[in-house]
Formats: C-alpha cells, sequence, structure tokens
C-alpha cells in the first residue's frame, strides 16, 4: 500500500506492507532535493564551529570536512532525516505506532534520495464478544463473631508490654530475648553474620532455621553455641547451603503481659469510649477490607471471562514495554530496603519471570480500550479534573500546580486514560453474571 504525499509531505514516498497482524512494513523514500538541504545545513553548522588548522573558524572549506567529518556526519544525517521524516511517514500511511519503530536505513548521500524502513507495531484489531452477560464470580462480604475476636486477640498480644523475666527462667517460645551473637563459618566470622544488641522472638521464625530453636532453654547471662545450616534459597547466594556456627551471647529474656479485653484497654488504643466501638471500628474496617477484595476478585474474573472470549495478537513490543515498567517500578521501590546484590536478584528474576503477567496487562488495555470505543465510554473534563484534584490532596500539593504540571509534561493523557479504563471495567462488572463463590 503506498501512501499518497500532499503538498505538506511532498518530498517523501511512503510504501507499506503487512507483516502479520499487529506489525507493518513502513518503507520511505526521502527526495533528493531534501537529503541535500540536509547536508548543506550539516555542513553550514559544522563550519561555524570546527576549529581546523590553518583555516579561520568559519572559513574551512567543506572539501575539507568533507574528508575530516564526512563519516561521522552522514550518520548524523541519516538519525536527522529519519526523525523529522518518520512521523509524517506514519501520517500518510495512516499508522499509530504502539512501541518504539524498528528502523532499517542506507547511509544518504547529498545528490540522491535517502531510502529506509521501520517496522511499526499497531494495535490489534479486536473483535469482541458479546459484553452482557460475562461470566464473573464475588466472594460475599461477611464478618463472622469469631474473626473479631481473634483481631481483638492479636491487637491484645501486639498491645502488650514487655516484662523482663527473672534471671533463672528458662528461653521458651513466646520469649522474646536480647542477644549479641557472632557466626563463623569454617571458623572464620563472615559478613552479616554478627549482630549487638539483637531482639530476637522466639517461634516467629525470622531467623535461618535452627537459630531460635537453639535458643530454647538459654538463661539471661548465658554464652550458647547454634549450629545451623543456610537454606538453599537464602538470598545471599554466597551463603546459600552453608554451615555455620553462632556464638551467641543472652543478655535478657521478656515475656508479653496482654491487658484485659475491657474498656479502659479500647481507650487506651485510641479515639474509643468502649469495647464495643472497638469491636464495631474491628467489624467496619474487615467489612471494607472483604469489599475491596469482592471486588477485585469480580474484576479479575470477568477479565478472564472476556480474555477467554477474545482471540487476538499482542503486540511483542507492547509486552517487554509493560515489563520494563515493572521491574523500573519495583526498583524504586525497593531501592535501599536490601543489599544491592540481593534487590537485582530479585528483578532478574522479575523480567525472567514476569513476562506471562505482562503480557496479561497489555492484553487487559486493549481489550478495555475496545470496550471503550464499542460503548462510546469516554471521560470528561470534570473527571479528569477531579481526579487530578484527589491526586495533589493525597501528595500535600496544590491542586493548580499539578494540573499545569499534568498539562506542560503530557501526562493528563494518561490520567484520563486510566479513568477510561477503570469506566469500562465498571460496565463490564455492572453488566455481568455472577455467580457468588469462596474464592478470594
Amino acid at each position: 500500500m503506498a501512501g499518497e504525499a500532499d503538498d505538506k509531505h511532498s518530498d517523501i514516498q511512503v510504501e507499506t506492507t503487512e507483516e502479520g497482524a499487529v506489525a507493518r512494513r513502513v518503507s520511505v523514500v526521502v527526495g533528493a532535493s531534501r537529503v541535500k538541504k540536509a547536508f548543506d545545513r550539516a555542513y553550514r553548522d559544522l563550519a561555524r564551529s570546527a576549529q581546523v588548522k590553518g583555516f579561520r573558524r568559519g572559513k574551512v572549506p567543506r572539501s575539507v570536512l568533507e574528508r575530516m567529518y564526512g563519516a561521522g556526519l552522514r550518520e548524523e544525517i541519516e538519525r536527522l532525516l529519519v526523525a523529522e521524516t518518520l512521523p509524517d511517514a506514519l501520517e500518510l500511511a495512516e499508522l499509530v505506532p504502539v512501541s518504539e519503530p524498528d528502523v532499517e536505513a542506507d547511509r544518504p548521500d547529498p545528490g540522491a534520495d535517502f531510502r529506509y524502513s521501520a517496522r511499526i507495531e499497531i494495535r490489534p484489531a479486536i473483535e469482541l464478544p458479546a459484553l452482557e452477560g460475562l461470566p464473573a464470580k464475588r466472594p460475599p462480604v461477611e464478618v463472622e463473631d469469631d474473626e473479631i475476636a481473634r483481631e481483638l486477640e492479636s491487637l491484645r498480644e501486639r498491645a502488650a508490654p514487655l516484662v523482663e523475666e527473672p534471671e533463672d527462667t528458662e528461653a521458651a517460645v513466646g520469649h522474646t530475648l536480647n542477644v549479641d551473637y557472632l557466626g563463623r563459618i569454617d571458623g572464620e566470622p563472615f559478613e552479616g553474620g554478627a549482630g549487638s544488641d539483637a531482639t530476637i522472638e522466639l517461634g516467629a521464625g525470622r531467623m535461618i532455621p535452627g537459630f531460635e530453636d537453639g535458643l530454647v532453654g538459654a538463661r539471661s547471662g548465658e554464652e550458647r553455641e547454634v549450629a545451623v545450616t543456610f537454606p538453599d534459597d537464602y538470598n545471599t547466594e554466597s551463603l546459600r547451603g552453608c554451615n555455620a556456627v553462632f556464638t551467641i551471647q543472652v543478655h535478657s529474656i521478656r515475656k508479653r503481659e496482654p491487658a484485659n479485653l475491657d474498656d479502659e484497654f479500647a481507650k487506651d488504643l485510641g479515639d474509643f469510649d468502649s469495647l464495643d466501638d472497638l469491636r464495631a471500628r474491628i467489624r467496619s474496617d474487615l467489612e471494607q477490607s472483604r469489599e475491596r477484595q469482592a471486588r477485585s476478585v469480580l474484576q479479575r474474573t470477568v477479565m478472564d471471562s472476556l480474555i477467554e472470549r477474545s482471540e487476538f495478537e499482542v503486540p511483542a513490543g507492547m509486552v517487554e514495554r509493560q515489563l520494563q515498567q515493572q521491574v523500573q517500578s519495583l526498583h524504586r521501590q525497593f531501592e535501599g530496603q536490601m543489599p544491592h546484590d540481593v534487590l537485582h536478584q530479585q528483578l532478574a528474576r522479575v523480567q525472567e519471570e514476569g513476562r506471562p503477567a505482562a503480557e496479561r496487562r497489555v492484553r487487559e488495555i486493549l481489550l478495555l480500550e475496545a470496550v471503550a470505543a464499542a460503548r462510546a465510554i469516554e471521560v470528561g473534563d470534570d473527571e479528569l479534573e477531579a481526579r487530578l484534584a484527589e491526586m495533589a490532596e493525597s501528595q500535600g500539593i496544590d491542586a493548580s500546580k499539578l494540573r499545569k504540571l499534568a498539562r506542560d509534561q503530557g501526562w493528563d493523557g494518561a490520567v484520563r486514560a486510566e479513568l477510561q479504563e477503570h469506566k469500562a471495567l465498571d460496565f463490564l462488572t455492572s453488566e455481568a453474571k455472577i455467580e457468588e463463590t469462596a474464592e478470594t
């Protein structure tokens, strides 16, 4: 398919061929006159700045510049011509790329046409199934009295103060110990194997397997040696499977003494007048949590049904971009919170194993775009303004400043797209055939 050039695009010719359901090859010819102008402009700019021995600045002959800088300049002109003409070529071809084009080009010559081609990924053509009555599941939002009792007991345990035990007390599961420790492998200390004034709760399972067990029966003031083996999946690769011996000095043994479950306990926890008020808050919080969970299951299962009924090819470039966004998001979230090597091991694992999830997310995005188009679901300016104001409040900044920032940096479109996606998903769930389920 060839694109017909108008006056605006008179110096380029475009031909498009299909390379699959979501790929097109755009072949572009840039006229020799435009190529010559690009060379002339590049050499004029170079002449102004080039410093060549024997010539004054701005007076270096072009033949000298061509001999000295020709190869590098051709490469730069190639990049410039592609950058200048590819948007016009895509407009002529009536194509909107969804990922970075893959460009192949010849080196340009000042007296000839410049030819290049770009492989473009596009959105797939999606044939939607019937959108009303898609099967979906939703767990019930119910809170039982025994759940509230368990939450109260958990609050009671967490709020209990630590009270030091007598010196002759033997440490048992549930005790909290204050210790110093030093680990050795083959008699030599190792990095990360020492700690002082450390707090260890026996039975919590937060230490290497065998470490907490080795302290059962210890007394305050006692020194113990505990042998352990690092797990095969331990975070630090160099320690996996290694045998180590820890010398542990126990300084104190403490236990929690929970308060009575009464009105005073509730008042101490916060703005509650009675234990019944605390119970009511716990019920409300659990119901809200269950409601969010139920909504999440409903949305996921209705999307499962839509995906099962919609066959189309997903552009590989969109999947790759989504995967990289996931990796970058995790990097920002955990940078500084774990050792550098551990973080990058986890990111490498996401890079390797996260592609199915990235493809699923891209499939959802494309389907919800198609649903919005099919049902004329749009986001009004007032809805966008309300969302930006909400974001500004959550970030503690002025709403007008955030609106200006969104416009200036161009991400207000992404916010609008996110809102449209939510509205399309709301439409699907409102029309779904819902089955009550215990699934979470």
